[in-house]
């Protein structure tokens, strides 16, 4: 029906076309954004998991800090202790030779104990950001042992993993400061053994800490998965997918031209009928 009073299809195309134009709006800020769902506006109970889940993110990277740091620490401490087993091997070959007779026992002695002053040169420096696993005391507090963050609890907290040192100081397993002192065949045969039981001691030490370094690294690797896990699970959420995007950018884009097309022939009835009288 034609009213000189009252264009209703004009309004009708009009409201049509304010339509088309807010979903194109809608559409060019999520490309724009790269999100569909970019404010509480959009979407409040997936915004609101995207937010909880994002703080989770930033948490397991923080805890996947923490552990590369740990790693490194029990890295640094057993590749000490494997080079005090190198270093005691070198020290029972000294031994046997000297234990058969084999030239200035002296100078084994003095071989000896050149090789104990590079052992306890190696427990010092075997340190990492404050941290020794080859000492007593392994972090200058008493300590007896290394916690590293592993991973974010149900509770909102953190669990760890207890990464215990090697005395190498203190432990009477390896007391080589008292090691017996080569003079004759005899006490060279009884040092032998005694640098025998501090090589075991070594190697079962660098053994069980290289086995620390690669379970913290396996955790690493899998805090690492579960992070980009949750990720693609927020950005299936929240994101926007480009080709929809595209399509339905195409598709308002027509339907706004055709609208404002509709609008422009309804705005001429009116003088359509007048141009009858």
């Amino acid at each position: 029906m034609i009213s000189f009073q009252n264009n209703s299809g004009a309004m009708v195309a009009l409201q049509a076309l304010g339509g088309v134009s807010s979903q194109l709006d809608t559409v060019q800020t999520s490309i724009s954004t790269g999100k569909e769902v970019d404010t509480a506006q959009d979407n409040a109970a997936l915004w609101a998991i995207s937010e909880l889940m994002d703080s989770d993110v930033s948490g397991l990277r923080s805890v996947s800090d923490s552990l590369s740091l740990g790693e490194a620490t029990v890295a640094v401490a057993s590749a000490g202790a494997e080079q005090i087993a190198d270093t005691l091997t070198e020290m029972r070959s000294l031994a046997v030779m000297a234990a058969s007779g084999m030239g200035d026992l002296s100078k084994f002695e003095a071989a000896l104990s050149l090789r104990t002053e590079q052992i306890n040169s190696i427990i010092s420096s075997s340190n990492f950001n404050g941290v020794n696993l080859l000492k007593t005391d392994v972090d200058g507090n008493g300590g007896t042992a290394l916690a590293v963050p592993s991973a974010l609890s149900a509770a909102g907290g953190l669990t760890t993993l207890s990464v215990d040192g090697v005395d190498f100081e203190g432990s009477p397993q390896f007391n080589i400061g008292n090691r017996t002192v080569i003079t004759d065949s005899a006490s060279a045969l009884t040092a032998l053994g005694e640098i025998e039981g501090f090589l075991t001691y070594a190697i079962s030490s660098s053994a069980a800490l290289g086995a620390s370094a690669s379970g913290i690294a396996e955790q690493n690797q899998f805090v690492g998965k579960l992070s980009d896990t949750i990720t693609r699970g927020v950005s299936l959420m929240i994101d926007t997918s480009t080709e929809e995007a595209a399509a339905k950018l195409l598709a308002l884009q027509a339907q706004q031209q055709l609208s404002s097309v509709s609008l422009s022939i309804v705005h001429t009835m009116p003088d359509t009928l007048r141009n009858l009288y």
